[in-house]
């Protein structure tokens, strides 16, 4: 594997925590080290934060790397990376910090660059704004996951939402020996979506609220509905999520409570969203999935060409980041903002 040291300028494209979490997998899979600089350069808190820094310790412990800069804020990265080793591994955020976040770091290392099956334990934040919750994961990543050919298992053992954390996902992660590409296009006439209305430590009326706004919303769009309330333990928080049954694999979107937010603003969010993605047709595969298919498909033997519901600033820097370690034609034909192709040859 080539040793030669990838440079990155992290004010790029969308600047935020995904060029981190690309890099850090694509040093493990290919031996390459890199060189970050100006880290998460276009958030309000530039710097490594307790999530992003948690994914540089995570994918450093599993890969056997040295590692420079790694610290609260820091600006400045390398990363040099090692053998990855399979095993049992607990990373605790300390923080609300996105638990998936961390899980997209190192499951293909884990899956493609060992021979053994791998378990973790991630802690911190599940249902949490700017990252994609479990439930997320669960549905839709895990069900694209195994179109590409990985065999992952998700359980939530406890919820965990902002500002106090305290979630706890586990994932088991097989190896795999062979990528698969793909071939994703329409996905269907939607004419009815079922999700569920959860609140932790929190008055049973908010689920309902939350539920009373979405179903009327989506009915009136001509949509059949069904949305039931869930309890959990833990929080305080609050959740509404909305799935399709798109082909081939469920489409799930989101809202999140929050301190002062009605819960009627919590299932506008998911709604809005859930209407966003059928206005576009809909062209293809949602948006946030679109950004997390394309290393795996990058790393995939032979073609695949996605069509997007929407072509983001993340799923662009993606491909600029993925280019700088793999020799690979990746092509997004398409502007910001609008559906669009990814293909890869």
């Amino acid at each position: 594997m080539s040793q030669s040291l990838v440079e990155l300028d992290g004010s790029f494209g969308e600047g935020g925590g995904q060029i981190l979490r690309t890099s850090l997998a694509l040093s493990l899979l290919t031996g390459r080290p890199f060189h970050l600089r100006n880290v998460r350069a276009r958030r309000s808190k530039p710097g490594l934060q307790p999530q992003h820094l948690m994914s540089v310790r995570a994918a450093a412990t599993i890969g056997q790397a040295n590692v420079r800069g790694a610290t609260l804020g820091s600006g400045d990265l390398v990363f040099e990376p090692g053998e990855v080793w399979p095993g049992k591994y607990t990373f605790s955020i300390g923080t609300a910090g996105a638990t998936g976040l961390v899980l997209h770091t190192v499951y293909l290392p884990l899956a493609l660059r060992t021979r053994a099956a791998s378990e973790l334990t991630i802690q911190g934040g599940t249902h949490v704004t700017t990252s994609p919750c479990f439930h997320f994961l669960d549905t839709t990543w895990h069900a694209y996951m195994q179109l590409a050919g990985l065999r992952i298992r998700l359980k939530l053992i406890r919820p965990g939402f902002y500002p106090r954390g305290g979630g706890v996902v586990q994932a088991a992660i097989e190896p795999c020996s062979e990528l698969r590409g793909v071939r994703l296009g329409e996905v269907g006439t939607i004419t009815s979506v079922t999700g569920f209305s959860a609140v932790a430590g929190l008055p049973e009326h908010v689920a309902q609220r939350q539920a009373r706004r979405a179903t009327n919303r989506l009915e009136q769009y001509g949509l059949k509905v069904h949305i039931q309330h869930e309890k959990w333990a833990g929080g305080p928080g609050s959740v509404l999520a909305v799935e399709l049954p798109t082909q081939p694999a469920p489409s799930l979107f989101f809202g999140l409570g929050a301190r002062g937010k009605p819960a009627e603003r919590v299932a506008d969010e998911a709604v809005d969203q859930v209407l966003a993605y059928l206005e576009s047709g809909p062209a293809g595969v949602d948006p946030h999935s679109a950004d997390q298919l394309v290393l795996p498909l990058a790393l995939a033997e032979g073609p695949s060409e996605v069509r997007v519901a929407e072509v983001t600033s993340h799923l662009l820097t993606n491909v600029a980041v993925i280019r700088h370690f793999l020799d690979r034609q990746i092509a997004c034909p398409a502007t910001a903002g609008q559906p669009g192709e990814i293909l890869i040859t």
